[in-house]
């Protein structure tokens, strides 16, 4: 292991380079900001007056902290304090300038959360999760104050945000029973609704809503929205008092998603669209949208400042992320040295059982294929990869393998049927676009037929095992860290909100529908496994609970397959630079041990 910072690696260096989020800012004192940033090795919150330049750490844990928000007034900073990354916790409120935490909503029980809204009067609109009683949202008046129930409801439920003057609160709730799809519903602080809007009809139209923002003006009722009604993501305005539903003519492929401009005349809105992502200006009432013209790559984050300029942060595959404003300037830049670049990445489209797939590919700069090959599944499912900055592709790549990430059926950006055409054969349909992507890379040379890694985390993991076992002869070697490996059990084990996920995506619970759960569980085909398998995993997590992996490990374990287990002391992954390495590390040697190659760099 390399001691020295500077004689590193390049792919530890890209992990340790000081990084920084986008800085969120307080509504009403925007020179007050708080952004997360992995400058101590940990990732934890830090404070940041503009107007001063003074930068404050907020949070120091030993696993690391990322949730938090400033009140509007930017008097206080509040952060979710979990145990060890279970996610089950409770909210603290830190003043902004420093001093002792205390707790936010002291009469709350832990619960994992389920939205924070806050209110310009000090108050809070606090949603909670737990096993025992779904969802329940609470009403805390004044810091300190008695919390004051709202809403309850067994299916998963979320605070969306609350009106500029207090008197209005957006939920989203799945009360039909489709966690993949939810409704909206306007109440007041009593609870009382005011409005609702449901586009799945009872549950029997698979038609989603998302709460973007009401608008940031006093007396203002106007709620931005996210809908599907025409095949994908996109933005409308619903006034739940007036009773209108105003459509937007932002005719752009892919998802689209939007904010308001702090005065409320205008939407920033942020297209993802095969892979790349891009920022518009519009204007209710105009043509169409103007482009803000922002570098080809992905924008992982954009908000609009009070002075009309737009702060984003921005990465491509080959250049690492930095937060810029469209003044042409760079807004935050970490102190320190900053990652190396790797290699740009290309697109590949294939045809599939289901339709044309689009695959990122990344290969060395130096020598000729075929590579081996390391097919890096992205988790989610309702996620995709993009051409992003990432370090670990990276790091193998700067190890000699070419890297294939796929967005298969079920990921985002796509349009909604590519999104939701996962249901009932989960994984299974997934990894038909694996196997077609798979079959490409080595016809087109790419990929070495022997040295084929199937690798991923948590949803990726779970793919991985089950590639591993009903694709026995495809793959050389496989690398699951956090996965779903025993469907049943981790339906049992894992927290509220995704058991209502499993059950929208398999159409019923483990007794409701067991052949469906087998059909889609890893541990039904771990005894066809061939590969050596890699598997990590967190004691603490709570989304892809220990005790499963341990029954898929154990089942390795009695046949004597070839296998390591690498267990750590945090949730579904962790948030501290160096075991982060430490796993990267690991996964490059067990690779490297089974397929043939070199040392790892810097070991």
């Amino acid at each position: 292991m390399t001691t020295d910072p500077a004689a590193a690696p390049d792919w530890e260096k890209r992990f340790r380079a000081p990084r920084v989020s986008l800085p969120d800012w307080a509504e009403d004192a925007p020179d007050r900001s708080l952004f997360v940033s992995n400058a101590t090795g940990t990732y934890e919150l830090y404070a940041w007056d503009r107007a001063s330049g003074r930068q404050r750490q907020v949070t120091d844990r030993p696993n690391g902290t990322t949730d938090g928000v400033l009140t509007p007034d930017g008097e206080a900073v509040w952060w979710f304090s979990d145990t060890d990354g279970d996610e089950f916790g409770v909210w603290m409120r830190q003043p902004f300038g420093g001093g002792e935490d205390e707790p936010a909503a002291p009469g709350l029980a832990p619960s994992y959360p389920a939205g924070l809204a806050i209110g310009r009067d000090g108050s809070a609109v606090i949603g909670r999760s737990t096993d025992e009683d779904g969802t329940t949202v609470h009403l805390v008046r004044a810091p300190g104050a008695e919390p004051v129930e709202i809403y309850r409801h067994r299916e998963s439920a979320g605070v969306g945000d609350l009106s500029h003057d207090g008197t209005l609160i957006a939920l989203e709730h799945t009360e039909h029973g489709d966690a993949m799809h939810s409704a909206l519903r306007v109440v007041r602080p009593d609870g009382s609704t005011v409005a609702e809007l449901d586009d799945t009809e009872g549950g029997t139209k698979e038609l989603g809503l998302s709460v973007l923002g009401f608008a940031p003006v006093a007396g203002d009722t106007r709620l931005l929205v996210g809908h599907q009604r025409r095949g994908r993501w996109e933005p409308m305005i619903w006034d739940p008092v007036a009773g209108t539903e105003t459509p937007l003519p932002i005719d752009l492929p892919g998802d689209v998603g939007a904010e308001w401009y702090p005065d409320g005349s205008a939407l920033l809105v942020e297209h993802e669209f095969e892979a790349r992502s891009e920022l518009w200006r519009y204007e209710p009432g105009a043509a169409a949208p103007v482009r803000v013209e922002t570098p080809a790559g992905t924008v992982s984050g954009a908000t609009a400042r009070p002075d009309g300029t737009v702060e984003y942060l921005w990465s491509s595959a080959e250049r690492p992320p930095v937060v810029r404003s469209t003044s042409g300037a760079v807004v935050l830049d970490p102190p320190g040295a900053k990652a190396p670049p790797s290699v740009p990445v290309e697109d590949a489209w294939v045809e599939g059982p289901g339709g044309r797939i689009h695959a990122l590919v990344q290969k060395p700069a130096t020598g000729e294929g075929p590579f081996p090959t390391v097919f890096e599944i992205h988790g989610g499912p309702t996620w995709h990869d993009s051409d992003a900055f990432a370090s670990g592709p990276a790091a193998w790549v700067d190890h000699g393998f070419a890297v294939v990430r796929v967005n298969y059926r079920g990921s985002t950006g796509y349009g909604r049927a590519w999104t939701d055409a996962l249901k009932h054969r989960v994984g299974l349909i997934e990894l038909e676009d694996i196997a077609a992507v798979r079959e490409w890379s080595v016809k087109s040379g790419l990929a070495d037929p022997e040295r084929l890694v199937l690798a991923g985390g948590s949803w990726g993991g779970y793919l991985t095992l089950l590639g591993l076992g009903t694709q026995p002869d495809a793959w050389a070697l496989g690398l699951a860290a956090v996965p779903v490996a025993d469907y049943v059990t981790a339906y049992h084990d894992e927290m509220e909100a995704l058991k209502a996920m499993d059950r929208t995506l398999l159409g019923g619970t483990p007794e409701e529908v067991p052949e469906r759960f087998e059909a889609s569980s890893p541990l039904t085909y771990v005894d066809a496994v061939r590969a050596p398998v890699y598997i990590s995993a967190g004691v603490n997590d709570p989304r892809c609970p220990i005790r499963q992996v341990e029954n898929y490990v154990d089942r390795l374990a009695a046949r004597g397959a070839v296998h390591e287990v690498y267990r750590y002391d945090a949730g579904h992954g962790s948030l501290v630079v160096e075991e982060r390495i430490k796993q990267v590390r690991l996964e490059l040697e067990f690779a490297l041990k089974h397929l043939g190659g070199g040392p790892v760099q810097g070991a």
